[in-house]
């Protein structure tokens, strides 16, 4: 027992306040995204009446439109710092969840997805970069791990939540629940004040300079980023059309969708600060690695419940693929999210998570717009082809930790 608690004591990040009220403000943001997002889809399927290919493009213009924000906003955060930013992205977004309930034609659903985009592509770099800031460098890999426990356990919290109040019998419903996300925003606005904008290292003038043909030229962490485009597209993506796929296909019902992004994020949740701890004086990319098969796996085991069992019995065997593909992203933040962080030049920092946050953009605008249309044509076509595709990804993986520095090569710990 004492070898135990110690243990427990061990996975404290200690952390300064400021990082610990900026992960606080996101799990009370994501607990609004896991109640609206899981059931944006079904929303716009099922409740106004749009094709599920017409729904998955206005998915995929979410990501569009944050893929031109994000490397837009990097100079900015470069300049202005990444609190200002943050504001503005938590206002946007609020203002677009706050009007999806009047959406009723498609035109609309786009002139909405423009505003969430603009939102999610501001969000991303600019709170990495304060994050970055606000963490020494040989806790970056902690760092991202508990951004990512705040990140997930808002989300399934919401998931859950949203899971218990959406019925596509009362499309009153989905009017409450993008209400409360779009508070949700509001209340992360409302702590950003007690979060100071971290003091930038002064550098060599050709960082400062340098813009993003200087970030271009860093071979390994534009192989990274192309990387994360396969890993959003083929693995994180599909789980965003999970719930759709599960209702229509298998007669699997909203409060079951809500628990299987529950189980999804608790998996997440319980495992995610081991890992970090688990990887430290490990290799990075092997570690990485882990991360795609295991989502491998979980499309593979999605594709068996998808055309053998329908509603609980379907509904059981997407919970369990959901708790694996959480335990599978443990690995990604620790890995690669810190291993950008300590590529980057603190003057360029901002332009360096504005094209990592790209690449998840860039997936998910492939994902939600390729998928939307293969479920629409055959619906068991689409986990057997992520399924490979993230196999095939691991190969990558391993190829890019060659060129690694050697002493970015293991996890600091």
């Amino acid at each position: 027992m004492a070898r135990f608690l110690a243990y427990l004591r061990g996975l404290d990040p200690q952390f300064s306040r400021a990082v610990w009220t900026l992960e606080i403000g996101t799990l009370v943001n994501f607990f609004g995204s896991g109640i609206a997002y899981p059931f944006l889809l079904i929303y716009l399927h099922n409740v106004r009446g749009f094709g599920l290919g017409t729904a998955g493009l206005v998915a995929a213009a979410i990501g569009a439109v944050g893929v031109v924000a994000g490397p837009v906003t990097g100079p900015v955060i470069d300049r202005l710092g990444g609190r200002k930013t943050v504001s503005a992205s938590l206002v946007v977004s609020a203002v677009g969840y706050a009007l999806l309930p009047l959406v009723e034609h498609p035109l609309q659903a786009f002139g909405v997805a423009f505003l969430l985009g603009l939102g999610t592509g501001i969000f991303w770099p600019s709170t990495t970069s304060l994050l970055v800031g606000l963490s020494p460098p040989e806790k970056r890999h902690t760092a991202f791990a508990l951004q990512r426990v705040a990140v997930n356990t808002g989300f399934g919290l919401g998931g859950l939540a949203g899971g218990l109040v959406a019925t596509t019998a009362n499309p009153t419903s989905f009017t409450v629940l993008f209400a409360i996300d779009a508070a949700t925003y509001v209340a992360m606005l409302a702590v950003m004040p007690f979060v100071p904008e971290p003091v930038v290292e002064d550098e060599l003038d050709e960082h400062a300079h340098a813009g993003y043909a200087r970030v271009l030229r860093d071979g390994v962490f534009t192989s990274l980023v192309g990387l994360n485009v396969l890993f959003v597209a083929a693995g994180y993506a599909p789980l965003e059309l999970l719930p759709v796929f599960a209702k229509n296909h298998n007669g699997v019902s909203e409060r079951w969708i809500g628990l299987i992004f529950f189980c999804n994020t608790a998996a997440l949740v319980l495992a995610q600060l081991p890992v970090a701890r688990f990887v430290e004086g490990r290799r990075r990319l092997r570690a990485l690695a882990v991360m795609p098969a295991g989502f491998a796996v979980c499309w593979l085991a999605v594709l068996a419940g998808g055309a053998w069992l329908d509603r609980t019995a379907a509904a059981l065997v997407f919970v369990g693929a959901a708790a694996a593909f959480g335990l599978s992203t443990s690995f990604h933040g620790p890995t690669q999210g810190a291993l950008v962080a300590d590529l980057a030049p603190a003057r360029l920092r901002g332009r360096y998570m504005a094209l990592s946050a790209m690449s998840w953009e860039i997936g998910y605008v492939i994902g939600p717009a390729v998928g939307g249309f293969v479920l629409a044509s055959a619906p068991l076509a689409l986990w057997p082809l992520c399924a490979a595709i993230c196999a095939a990804s691991i190969g990558g993986v391993l190829a890019v930790e060659r060129r690694l520095p050697v002493e970015l090569r293991l996890t600091p710990g």
